[in-house]
């Protein structure tokens, strides 16, 4: 294909994404004018779900009492419904308009372990229409709700969740084992139930078409996990102080919501949680998270507008986004964007923030098929450590599986193939991330985009990264990195470079190498470098694949 038709199909498929710039033109968020969210207001109106006959003795199921409460509240005008100290057993709860459901100090809101309690729903997950089990905590098209207070919703998860034998030691997966459930035939994962085994093995099986019957989402129920929290369609909403732990899916889930508050908030799961992701924000507008605590199986804190055509169609970015003062723990990503991004995201601002321990610190994900334009996202002021995999990672190759690979696992390198651009084809571009100290990653920088379509308008400043490896850089264009302080173990070379374009390296200040840059393929142009001490490397440059000489400039 001749370079002018690809970028004839490249512009006819941002074109979408540059009106909607154009048209956005007259709010230019940045970090001294950041994205309004609207906030919740209740009555002091107050219900306890004891005067609906709750019992806190962990044996009564109380879903009846408390969504009673939460509709007599509701209808009265709203208010709060207390939930009191205690155990308090339940099915799913429905959230209604104007109620701020809170849970005192020392209450607990335990989940049945028993199945029969949630039906089966037409819902949504990883932005496709599917058949669910019905969320614990659920609310659509209400308004002016909040979840507060002191307590800790449990959702039973363990019930629902397979289980790798890679993550756990010897002894615990010899008690799982032996608890119940199944084992898979190659002996590497345990499954709850014989319906939970049935679903893993068949492909999108709780994907809703017309051949399918109610006969037989039954004969796969215990496989459609549910996420703990979904809120859909709704407006304006607190989450403030309470615990969300042992979800059997994603943890928090706001769906095409407006207005989201979530303040000084615990999400916990087990680490071996799959798909244990602590907050999904999908096509929201207007989102607040602050002062927020993430321990999760999964990604800690993930953007995400739906999935290919599905998400495209819906046509929902994730926008006006503000997440600071936040802590994640384990987790496969810090922060993160994807792999669900169809419906684009923009204007996300992320700042004083720390990730201790995820697999990988910012994590930005997308694969071929999916679409979306991802931009106008703002980073700084993040502390990272013990990092296991990237510190900073972009990647349009995203396969489904966890960024670090197991025990003995063995993975591919993606096969590099130049495919037209059209509707299908992700864009991410103007990342803007500044201000990063990280003491310990397995690589300082990963960035990987397509042939046909280069990851773009990238600036990073002023980041100081201890890692294994350094920087590597692949089908990349209008990359700036400055001020940038690497201490790495393994430099041979420091910086991988591959048909990147328009790459800016300023002030790169490093320990040591063996090789200094390596420059792969026939499509490199206009890498530059300047304040670099070519001098503490053995040896400055190696051109490989075609690369040639003149693409290079070392600069003092």
């Amino acid at each position: 294909m001749k370079k002018s038709t690809v970028a004839l199909l490249a512009f006819l498929a941002l074109a979408p994404g540059l009106a909607n710039a154009q048209s956005n033109a007259k709010t230019a968020y940045s970090f001294a004018n950041l994205p309004s969210v609207a906030k919740t207001s209740f009555k002091a109106d107050t219900l306890s779900i004891i005067k609906f006959g709750a019992k806190s003795d962990g044996l009564t199921l109380n879903t009846k009492s408390i969504n009673e409460a939460i509709v007599a509240c509701s209808q009265k005008g709203g208010g709060v419904v207390l939930i009191p100290k205690g155990i308090w057993l339940s099915g799913p709860i429905e959230l209604k308009s104007n109620v701020n459901l809170h849970l005192q100090k020392n209450a607990i809101l335990q989940f049945t372990r028993d199945f029969d309690q949630y039906p089966l729903v037409a819902s949504n997950w990883e932005g496709l229409p599917q058949m669910r089990n019905q969320s614990p905590i659920w609310a659509t098209n209400q308004q002016n709700i909040a979840i507060t207070g002191h307590g800790i919703i449990d959702g039973a998860g363990d019930a629902w969740r397979m289980v790798k034998k890679d993550k756990l030691t010897e002894s615990q997966w010899k008690n799982l084992v032996a608890s119940s459930g199944l084992v898979s035939d190659d002996k590497k994962t345990w499954y709850p139930s014989e319906k939970t085994l049935k679903g893993s093995k068949l492909k999108n099986p709780g994907e809703i078409t017309p051949d399918k019957t109610p006969e037989f989402y039954q004969s796969i129920k215990d496989f459609l996990r549910p996420n703990l929290l979904v809120l859909t369609s709704c407006k304006r909403i607190l989450l403030e102080g309470v615990t969300f732990q042992n979800s059997p899916a994603w943890n928090l889930h706001p769906l095409m919501c407006e207005d989201l508050t979530v303040r000084n908030v615990y999400a916990k799961n087990p680490w071996y949680a799959q798909n244990g992701d602590g907050i999904d924000i999908e096509s929201c507008k207007n989102v607040l998270i602050e002062g927020s605590t993430f321990d999760v199986g999964d990604d800690g804190i993930c953007i995400k507008s739906g999935r290919d055509a599905a998400g495209r169609k819906r046509g929902m970015p994730t926008e006006n986004v503000i997440i600071r003062n936040s802590t994640v723990y384990h987790a496969h990503g810090g922060f993160v964007i994807g792999s669900e991004m169809s419906g684009g995201a923009k204007n996300i601002f992320v700042y004083d923030c720390s990730f201790i321990g995820t697999d990988i610190g910012l994590r930005f994900k997308t694969t071929r098929g999916r679409g979306g334009v991802v931009e106008k996202i703002f980073v700084k002021n993040i502390n990272m450590k013990d990092i296991i995999g990237e510190a900073i990672l972009f990647d349009m190759y995203y396969a489904a599986v966890d960024p670090v690979p197991l025990s003995g696992e063995k993975r591919d390198t993606p096969k590099v193939q130049l495919l037209p651009v059209t509707e299908e084809t992700p864009v991410f571009r103007d990342f803007h991330i500044s201000d990063v100290v990280c003491d310990g990653a397995a690589k300082a920088i990963f960035v990987r985009g397509l042939p046909e379509l280069s990851i773009s308008n990238i600036t990073l400043d002023n980041l100081s990264i201890k890692a294994k490896e350094g920087i590597d850089l692949q089908e990349a264009q209008n990359i700036s990195l400055n001020r940038v302080n690497l201490v790495v173990a393994q430099a041979n070379p420091l910086i991988n470079i591959q048909n990147g374009n328009n790459i800016n390296l300023k002030n790169i200040n490093y320990n040591s190498a063996q090789l200094l840059f390596r420059i792969s393929g026939d499509r490199n142009s206009a890498i530059v470098s300047s304040g670099l001490d070519s001098g503490k490397a053995q040896q400055k440059s190696e051109f490989v694949a075609g690369a040639t000489e003149k693409s290079l400039q070392i600069n003092k």
